[in-house]
């Protein structure tokens, strides 16, 4: 399998392919990227930095419908830049594996930029003053960590969505414009049917 094809940026295209390797979660055992059960797709969210406000409230409206995305045959795996002993606390009750990047080596091979656009974007405002205002409720009462003072990696991140099949292939890619721009559980679900509908024409014809 090649290597990722890079868009202008380090960006990878829908149909660039991925190189096959192991990642090992915070929790649990590791995994293989890609998936090898060819009837099941990855999800690969790059986030932030561990207990990142933004990235919690979007990550809760994943766990909350993580049934559906399974049923869909959706594999979630989502990576911060923080160190693994950093990270830990803040994701050990999701139900999905999560990874360390801590160099960012990952982020820097799919194309995941930081930038300043993170939060001065007007259109992440209002997602991050919910998300400061969840957290003051839900941090006192120790149902979250708060995030380090200086995050590994600086607050200043950008997500990114890829959907991933059983090949390597990326058969659909999202990068992020603000800290709180990225695919909704909605929107992956249609992603995957629309694979999932390519797929099923490719075998028909």
């Amino acid at each position: 399998m090649s290597m990722p094809t890079p868009l202008p940026g380090g960006r990878l295209a829908p149909g660039a392919s991925i190189t096959p390797r192991t990642l090992t979660p915070v929790t649990g055992p590791p995994l293989e990227l890609p998936d090898p059960d060819p009837a099941r797709l990855t999800h690969l969210q790059f986030r932030r930095f561990a207990g990142c406000p933004v990235c919690n409230l979007h990550l809760r409206s994943v766990v909350r419908r993580h049934s559906e995305l399974t049923a869909a045959g959706v594999r979630e795996v989502v990576l911060f830049h923080s160190p693994a002993d950093e990270l830990r606390a803040h994701v050990a009750d999701l139900p999905f594996p999560v990874v360390a990047d801590p160099d960012k080596r990952l982020y820097v091979e799919f194309g995941v930029e930081s930038a300043p656009r993170a939060l001065l974007n007007p259109r992440v405002w209002g997602p991050l003053l919910r998300a400061v205002l969840r957290s003051a409720w839900t941090v006192p009462r120790r149902r979250e960590h708060a995030p380090a003072a200086q995050p590994h990696g600086g607050r200043l991140g950008l997500p990114a969505d890829f959907l991933i099949d059983a090949e390597g292939r990326i058969v659909a890619a999202r990068y992020g414009e603000h800290a709180y721009d990225q695919w909704s559980v909605d929107e992956v679900l249609a992603r995957a049917g629309e694979a999932g509908a390519l797929r099923s024409g490719t075998r028909g014809s």
